[in-house]
């Protein structure tokens, strides 16, 4: 009787894990990228006037700066070793459910917290590294909270479109968010036909996308590092987006310019004061894609 008894907790235990396993919780987009800053000044007159976009009130451990895009942000805190060529901190996406998450991670072999975050506003989040040390969050916002923010300045871009970073092994990253966390094939393409360089995954249930880097020398300096590991700020046309920002002060030149992207896309990149890449694109592209074709829907300005 002991036995069977063991063997039903046993089969239930077992059934648990496999539940926890198999049932992941929606990751829907992106909710916010930060960075690290030497300069918080001039970042202020980047995001703030140059981009038009509101500051908010500051939301996670250590953060000096917060700019919204729409319901979403981008941050920075001070930079921990101002000689470093990453001034990438973390990106986050968001999940409507992230005790859940975390249990799925868990489950899945990945190294999580003991429990969620809580943060002032109410939200949720758990930071979690993939397999080449990147920090990933994955946030449960409080709503109410970020409606406030979307309304105020005058903001080049509503809607964070995607973000990327350096990836050095792709097999490896793509257990992680493919295989585990369901992100889709997008788009991808290079400086060259026979070579692969750039691979964009959609959020597995919406339009937002990671960028993975590639073929990034590990030495590689502040400037590759920094056009590498960058944001992308979506907007329904260029010619207007471009106007709002030279009102607001900003002027094209050599390394701040826009440009068709080799997916077809019109974009046009800036840069903050520690050189980290902020690329305002179109949601769709102008012109036919370069190596591939598009795999996923494009985003809008609404989704």
């Amino acid at each position: 009787m002991k036995n069977f008894a063991l063997c039903i907790v046993l089969l239930s235990s077992v059934c648990v894990l496999a539940q926890a396993a198999g049932k992941r919780p929606k990751i829907t987009a992106i909710d916010h990228v930060d960075f690290y800053t030497t300069s918080p000044d001039a970042n202020e007159q980047k995001y703030g006037t140059a981009l038009g976009l509101a500051s908010a009130p500051l939301v996670e451990p250590g953060q000096t700066q917060r700019f919204m895009v729409g319901s979403q942000w981008v941050g920075y805190s001070p930079a921990p070793d101002p000689k470093a060529t990453n001034r990438l901190d973390h990106v986050a996406f968001r999940t409507d459910d992230c005790e859940g998450l975390r249990k799925y991670l868990a489950a899945n072999g990945v190294k999580v917290p003991d429990s969620v975050s809580k943060w002032q506003d109410g939200s949720m989040s758990i930071m979690v590294s993939d397999p080449e040390g990147n920090r990933i969050e994955f946030v449960q916002p409080a709503k109410f909270v970020r409606i406030q923010g979307a309304a105020s300045g005058d903001p080049v871009s509503r809607r964070m479109i995607h973000a990327g970073f350096v990836v050095h092994d792709r097999a490896a990253e793509d257990r992680f968010y493919k295989d585990i966390l369901g992100f889709r094939p997008y788009w991808y393409g290079g400086m060259h036909p026979e070579r692969t360089d750039w691979v964009a995954l959609q959020v597995p249930d919406g339009t937002d996308w990671l960028e993975y880097m590639l073929n990034i020398k590990p030495d590689a300096d502040l400037r590759t590092v920094g056009v590498m590991n960058h944001i992308s700020l979506g907007v329904k046309d260029m010619n207007a987006a471009q106007m709002k920002i030279e009102s607001h002060g900003w002027t094209p030149n050599a390394t701040e310019h826009s440009q068709i992207g080799r997916d077809g896309k019109l974009q046009l990149n800036v840069y903050d004061p520690d050189l980290s890449r902020i690329e305002l694109m179109e949601f769709t592209p102008v012109d036919k894609p370069c190596w591939s074709e598009f795999t996923g829907p494009h985003p809008s300005e609404d989704r």
